[in-house]
């Protein structure tokens, strides 16, 4: 059983941690545990619930309604406003609680629902990132376990791939290599690139996690790729990443390096002139449509 704070509430419902203990107080919403020092916590029912509340009074209902409904009447209503509402806050908000609840199927659902409706692309970038983005904050505070992260991160990546499987290269377009440096395991960004690129015509050579610096010297050798794509998430660290990127832009002059990632994000690094820096994915998506009239 996972053990939340009250602030943990707060980051994952959006509901401030004043107004939990009203509800507490006035509706008996929550019956919050102690442990043996008498410190309060709330568990994995708990924070389905205050999750359930908080999208339902997100939408117009008032919390004297909520109160009032069983847990079953709460789950039917929640369902039926996800199918409903293609807000993206609303859809996050669902899959917050599928990750919580480990929920593949309803996780299957949202993702399958919105890519029928706005896409496979607009999903990624408006729904899928964003909710990544937010895990990420609330793995880093340790609001939510490794476990719910990586559930979720493996889901994702399932769908990655059937959506890159699903490109054809027709023969033109650029060369691209794409990998993630030694240590580095984090590859979300780099599949949705090889989707991005294969469904624009290019050509993607994909190393993937982990690659040591032989092996991209080696595969360079063989194929000469135009661009170089990589993301920093983790490793290596904010110390050496300037230093790794000069490396990169040194050992392969030829060829313009794309670099993205939290350790480049607000950096200002001293790099070399073949380098580009993309803070968010919707650059890398503009500069790739950019290719397709630019021949520089």
């Amino acid at each position: 059983m996972s053990k939340y704070s009250i602030k943990d509430l707060e980051k994952l419902s959006g509901i401030k941690a004043h107004t939990v203990r009203i509800w507490e107080q006035r509706y008996k919403l929550l019956n919050p545990k102690r442990t043996d020092t008498n410190i309060r916590f709330y568990d994995d029912d708990d924070l389905k619930l205050i999750l359930n509340v908080a999208l339902l009074n997100e939408n117009g209902l008032k919390i004297s309604k909520i109160a009032k409904m069983t847990g079953e009447e709460m789950k039917a209503e929640v369902l039926q406003l996800t199918e409903r509402s293609f807000a993206y806050d609303d859809q996050i908000h669902s899959l917050v609680l599928a990750m919580v609840e480990f929920n593949e199927e309803r996780f299957e659902k949202i993702i399958s629902t919105n890519i029928l409706k706005i896409g496979f692309e607009q999903t990624m970038l408006n729904i899928i990132y964003p909710f990544l983005s937010k895990i990420g904050v609330l793995w880093q505070t340790g609001s939510i376990h490794p476990g719910q992260e990586h559930f979720i991160s493996n889901l994702v990546r399932q769908k990655l791939i059937v959506a890159i499987d699903g490109q054809v290269f027709t023969g033109e377009g650029r060369k691209f290599l794409l990998f993630l440096p030694e240590g580095e395991l984090h590859e979300i960004s780099l599949l949705f690139t090889s989707y991005l690129l294969k469904a624009n015509g290019h050509k993607v050579i994909y190393l993937g996690q982990n690659t040591p610096d032989d092996d991209l010297n080696n595969v360079y050798k063989v194929h000469n790729p135009d661009f170089l794509v990589t993301a920093i998430t983790t490793n290596p660290s904010n110390e050496f990443v300037e230093g790794y990127l000069q490396s990169l832009g040194e050992r392969f002059p030829k060829s313009t390096i794309i670099a993205s990632g939290y350790q480049i994000i607000g950096q200002d690094l001293n790099l070399p002139s073949n380098i580009r820096l993309m803070h968010y994915l919707k650059e890398i998506k503009e500069y790739i449509n950019l290719l397709a009239t630019n021949t520089d």
